[in-house]
């Protein structure tokens, strides 16, 4: 994960307690500290002073108490920080672009109150040699973690203001609503605007719903996130991406040679990342629209893709990626489950908790076009290993992995069987 470390030259046991005292008396201080930086902002940046808003305020208090909480209690544990530590800064940069402050002002900021955290540290190290050389080992540390946040706040920022700035956020609603209702604008701004997105009446498109994963208490998330998103386009259009209600709705269209299947993996991607950064998603992606006319029956795809999305941590649920066979084992309902042979259970179950290896050589043995050969090449074994296995799996079971009937019965087992292994996880 990306992130900085706290890297220091061997130290004596007098600097390294006098370290440890410097940042224990500054956590002491946070709160007084953190005021006094917004106070000094309020002060030395223009568009700061020229601000009259105390909630604008409080939340760049909010800000400034959270970095200093972070920086120093990492310096004092020794520990990295990682984007994850920093994820409220996202959305800080959301609310700093979409209130039209400029990035210089905004990045002006972090250099105010480092220059306050410093000024401070230099105080707590007082006048002995061994506490000035406490505070010079500290100094590196901090420059690095004003640059890695500052930078990942800028990155934030012009995302977010590039998004907002090309396209107003009525007209990004006004035309997903026509196209989720199968139709394209007849006239007017939004014409205009589904050229831009690279979006026709016979355009190749896909849609993607997006939800939060878990809970967050970053409102400014989904902005943030539609963002991101956004940019996800495999060409020179950029990708329509609107906030509704509780979910983000993607439309990215498909240009000639643009492989839906690749466009599910740089959305899958996009979601890794925006996980490192604090911002989990669950994604669902539907299948190929020919067409405005299909979006429809595509958003509804989505949303059933979403759906199997059960990790707590986010995830990509992308339908162009699945046979037809893994999604009716996804999608089956609890009679589906009760209709599987006890015997069969019994044996996944029993299998499962001793390696998987006898399922593992179903799975191979389908893959392998019912060729036992080539199966047992692809499993690393001798063929007789993988025919005593065949064996075990008969006589465990009942069935012949080599009867097609059988083996399709081992299959949808095996897929019922992962699907409630992983949302019981």
């Amino acid at each position: 994960m990306p992130g900085i470390a706290v890297v220091r030259e061997p130290e004596s046991d007098g600097v390294r307690n006098a370290r440890v005292r410097i940042l224990g008396e500054l956590l002491d201080q946070v709160d007084d500290l953190a005021t006094a930086a917004v106070d000094a902002m309020r002060e030395e940046i223009p568009s700061y002073t020229a601000k009259d808003d105390e909630r604008f305020f409080d939340d760049v208090l909010d800000q400034v108490t959270r970095h200093y909480q972070t920086k120093l209690s990492a310096f004092l544990e020794g520990r990295t920080v990682t984007l994850a530590d920093i994820g409220f800064v996202r959305g800080a940069a959301t609310r700093r672009a979409r209130a039209g402050f400029a990035l210089e002002d905004y990045l002006n900021a972090f250099r105010v109150g480092q220059q306050v955290l410093w000024d401070a540290t230099v105080a707590c190290a007082g006048d002995r040699p061994v506490g000035r050389e406490a505070a010079l080992r500290l100094a590196g540390p901090q420059m690095r973690y004003v640059d890695f946040a500052s930078t990942h706040a800028a990155h934030a920022y012009v995302e977010f203001a590039q998004h907002v700035v090309a396209d107003a956020d009525r007209e990004r609603r006004d035309l997903l609503e026509h196209l989720l209702a199968g139709q394209m604008p007849a006239n007017g701004p939004l014409v205009g605007a589904a050229q831009r997105y690279g979006l026709g009446p016979d355009t190749r498109m896909m849609v993607a719903v997006a939800v939060l994963a878990g809970r967050s208490g970053d409102a400014d998330a989904p902005d943030a996130a539609s963002a991101a998103l956004a940019r996800a386009g495999l060409h020179e259009a950029s990708t329509l991406v609107v906030v509704r209600q509780s979910e983000i709705v993607a439309v990215p269209s498909l240009g000639p040679g643009i492989d839906p299947v690749d466009m599910c993996h740089r959305l899958e991607r996009l979601q890794k990342r925006l996980r490192t950064e604090g911002m989990p998603l669950a994604v669902g992606i539907s299948t190929v629209a020919a067409g405005v006319a299909e979006l429809p029956r595509a958003y509804l795809e989505a949303r059933a893709a979403l759906e199997c999305v059960v990790d707590p941590d986010g995830g990509v649920a992308a339908l162009p990626r699945l046979s037809a066979f893994e999604y009716l084992a996804r999608h089956a309902d609890d009679t589906a489950q009760r209709l599987v042979d006890p015997r069969l259970q019994s044996f996944l179950e029993e299998d499962r908790a001793r390696g998987g290896v006898l399922t593992a050589t179903i799975r191979v043995f389908a893959e392998s076009d019912l060729n036992l050969r080539l199966a047992a090449e692809r499993l690393q074994v001798h063929p007789n290993t993988a025919q005593y296995r065949m064996g075990r799996i008969e006589e465990r079971t009942g069935l012949n992995p080599r009867r097609v009937a059988d083996l399709l019965d081992l299959l949808v087992a095996i897929a019922l069987e992962d699907r409630a292994t992983s949302i019981g996880h």
